[in-house]
């Protein structure tokens, strides 16, 4: 598939293998989600001219990759175009997803995914991280392209309850990102914090994250 952007022609990377394996029965939705994204990407801001050649394995896949690590309530903060969110939603509808997304715009899109594709566990707040009244809310939050850890932890750590997790989607920096949130770390107090590869059995780029017990 090819769109023209700009007069210019950029081809969207097909559907690879590895979907079936982690989206099962459901890969019809995660199909229909990326179609979504190709149709309305460009036009609302949601992904750029260049991300298109890589979206399932650079966006798709690179956040359901994380699906088996999650469990009960799970808040997505900075949700944008629904990454990570709605693809973990698809792959594992046994989980509770609340996405949080500030923009007015965004916000109004992942409320038109949820129901167009039929997301029963999926909720959609606009809201900034911080604004949310019902601290402590999730058992897990993560986040993707969205800060620094040293701004991140802020935002998503006060969202967990005692004894839960943060599992944040990094890139090959994360190591160095911990480093540098030594002391953001230490004041709220978080626990076994970790850099972990996930995918690497599968035939596709494996996915990092950041992940850390709330205390």
């Amino acid at each position: 598939m090819e769109l023209e952007i700009e007069g210019e022609r950029i081809e969207v990377e097909p559907r690879p293998e590895v979907a079936a394996t982690l989206f099962g029965d459901r890969l019809g939705i995660a199909q229909a989600y990326a179609n979504a994204l190709v149709r309305d990407g460009e036009l609302l801001g949601l992904l750029g001219p260049l991300e298109y050649p890589r979206l399932w394995t650079r966006h798709i896949v690179n956040s359901a990759l994380i699906a088996p690590l999650l469990a009960g309530k799970v808040g997505d903060v900075g949700s944008g175009a629904g990454l990570p969110g709605i693809p973990l939603a698809i792959a594992r509808p046994d989980v509770e997803f609340t996405l949080i997304e500030p923009m007015e715009r965004r916000h109004s899109w992942l409320v038109q995914q949820i129901e167009e594709l039929g997301l029963e566990n999926v909720t959609a707040v606009r809201a900034r991280a911080e604004e949310i009244e019902d601290s402590s809310a999730f058992d897990q939050v993560t986040a993707r392209a969205v800060a620094a850890l040293s701004k991140l932890l802020p935002w998503t750590v006060p969202l967990v309850r005692y004894g839960g997790e943060i599992v944040l989607l990094k890139g090959r920096s994360a190591e160095a990102e911990i480093a540098k949130a030594q002391k953001v770390i230490r004041r709220f107090k978080l626990e076994d914090v970790r850099v972990e590869e996930v995918g690497e059995d599968l035939d596709t780029e494996p996915t990092r994250v950041v992940r850390a017990t709330v205390e």
